[in-house]
């Protein structure tokens, strides 16, 4: 079954899956300033955590606790890891979302 993303789920997703790919362990901060970096949106870090929670809870992405640090306070990181249903529904997603796109590209200057 095809799981529908909103389209914030689908920028925490995507920018999830770019920074593991740089060789980083994503968390919400990374993850909302990557997000406001690429968009220029202004997001906030408790909707950034908000939607963590729930991709979590839909089985889309797993979270761990790293290990305490000085600079923190002696506080835990959660690092957020993609799952593979969360890869096959960022997968539809961005397909269908092309499939929408598909010969407009002059009219959205793509």
């Amino acid at each position: 079954m095809e799981m529908i993303l909103g389209d914030f789920e689908q920028l925490v997703l995507l920018s999830l899956t770019r920074l593991a790919r740089e060789g980083g362990e994503p968390y919400g901060v990374s993850i909302c300033d990557d997000i406001t970096a690429r968009t220029g949106r202004d997001v906030s870090l408790g909707a950034v955590y908000k939607t963590l929670e729930r991709l979590e809870d839909k089985g889309l992405v797993a979270s761990r606790f790293g290990e305490p640090t000085a600079e923190r306070g002696g506080r835990r990181k959660k690092h957020f890891k993609l799952m593979a249903a969360g890869h096959r529904a960022l997968r539809q997603s961005v397909a269908a979302l092309r499939n929408m796109t598909d010969g407009l590209e002059a009219e959205l200057k793509l």
